[in-house]
């Protein structure tokens, strides 16, 4: 099996889109007979960096670094003149334009990505529904099952479509230290009750929540890990004693923040997943899991995909701030119930690694390359649908300036309890 993976942004990057790709991509290259890495480079220096980043040679993509709309057009039109683009079994990608090229083409391909494209620009089901359903398009790899299911309300096969969730990377829990060697390694009493959150600290991921939460809970210090300066959430923490912003952290660094968590929190919120339309189980839920700490999140159809209300977790209702602070009382309190759910989420951890993914992956693409999968037909329901969907599309891009569709709340819980 050989494979061409492309990537459309420069590298590295501190991306969670660039982690996913570049790692898995890794992870695969041994699976197969050969691989290559198709990506736009700033010169021909960096190519063998990129490479040892990788583990795969690099074909440097005929793509200026900047407009990214102009480079992400160029990482396409070039890529199917390379001859690796006609070596290789398969052409592995997480962009559409990319994919429809390779398709038409005449290579074929498996499509890796997160959002559920579909559902949040309803104008582009059409073209999306023919470029899943053409023979060439192996399989779509989504990260989370609420994502396969909006393509399967498309019409499109279930054969085509494959929920493989991230993973994280055991080397960076080898170094696993108790809460009381931990906290006073990043400045905390041994005594005091720290609820940590890692990630992007902006307005899109819930934290004005957070910031609510710890106004009610002064006895618990919240750090917050990624700020990269005196953004909205920073200001909105003004004043907030008990709230500690630490710069963006690499991700051999992160284990001590976590380490020294008495909980790891997702932010309960449907931000995330209603307003700004970023559907997707987070890449720290895996690092969460596997770290042997607590874990307070939202119950949202994304995440009670791999996390259950006191099974593994302590999952509340999402925007809900007595909910959030029960929770994190409950948590920081009661040590029994803590313990249990930490040591049920690490358990559940065991099959979430980078390498596990790898060899789902691989099991399906082997599948795929031997016999293509069904093609589907689009039909009057499908078509219904598109057009009520394309009217809310417009509607919300006029009102709110955004062109992604968020999906509507109560439909996604209803989705997600089927």
């Amino acid at each position: 099996m050989k494979i061409l993976f492309t990537f459309e942004n420069p590298l590295p990057s501190a991306e969670a889109d660039a982690e996913v790709f570049v790692t898995t991509a890794k992870c695969l290259a041994p699976l197969t007979t050969r691989s290559w890495l198709h990506v736009p480079l700033s010169d021909n220096g960096s190519a063998e960096a990129i490479g040892a980043l990788a583990g795969m040679p690099v074909v440097r993509a005929h793509a200026p670094l900047h407009p990214a709309a102009l480079r992400h057009f160029c990482c396409g039109l070039t890529l199917v003149r390379r001859p690796e683009f006609r070596q290789a079994d398969c052409v592995y990608t997480r962009n559409l334009w990319v994919a429809w090229l390779a398709v038409l083409c005449g290579q074929l391909v498996a499509f890796d990505h997160y959002r559920p494209w579909a559902a949040q620009i309803p104008p582009l089901q059409p073209w999306i529904y023919r470029l899943f359903c053409n023979r060439r398009f192996l399989v779509n790899i989504c990260h989370s099952d609420y994502t396969r299911r909006t393509y399967l309300d498309l019409g499109i096969p279930a054969d085509k479509l494959i929920c493989i969730h991230n993973g994280f990377a055991p080397e960076r829990l080898q170094a696993a230290v108790s809460m009381a060697v931990a906290k006073p390694r990043i400045g905390v009493p041994a005594d005091r009750k720290t609820v940590v959150y890692t990630g992007r600290i902006n307005h899109k991921k819930g934290l004005s929540l957070v910031i609510e939460a710890a106004k009610q809970l002064p006895d618990l210090l919240f750090i917050l890990v990624g700020s990269q300066g005196e953004g909205p959430i920073e200001k909105l923490a003004n004043g907030v004693a008990n709230v500690r912003f630490v710069p963006w952290q690499p991700a051999e660094a992160l284990g001590q923040y976590v380490f020294a968590a008495d909980v790891l929190l997702i932010p309960p919120s449907w931000q995330p997943l209603a307003e700004f339309g970023s559907t997707v189980l987070p890449l720290k839920l895996f690092f969460y899991m596997a770290s042997g700490r607590p874990i307070l999140a939202g119950d949202t159809p994304d995440i009670n995909e791999l996390l259950r209300h006191g099974e593994n977790a302590f999952l509340c209702r999402p925007d809900c701030l007595d909910a959030m602070v029960a929770g994190l009382t409950a948590l920081t309190t009661d040590t029994d119930l803590a313990s249990r759910l930490a040591a049920a989420a690490k358990a559940d951890s065991a099959g979430f690694t980078w390498d596990a993914r790898a060899h789902k992956i691989a099991d399906v693409l082997a599948r795929r390359l031997s016999t293509l999968p069904e093609q589907g037909g689009w039909g009057c329901t499908q078509f219904g649908a598109c057009l009520r969907q394309s009217w809310r599309w417009l509607a919300h891009l006029v009102r709110k300036r955004s062109w992604v569709l968020p999906p509507d709340a109560a439909a996604a819980l209803r989705r997600s309890a089927e």
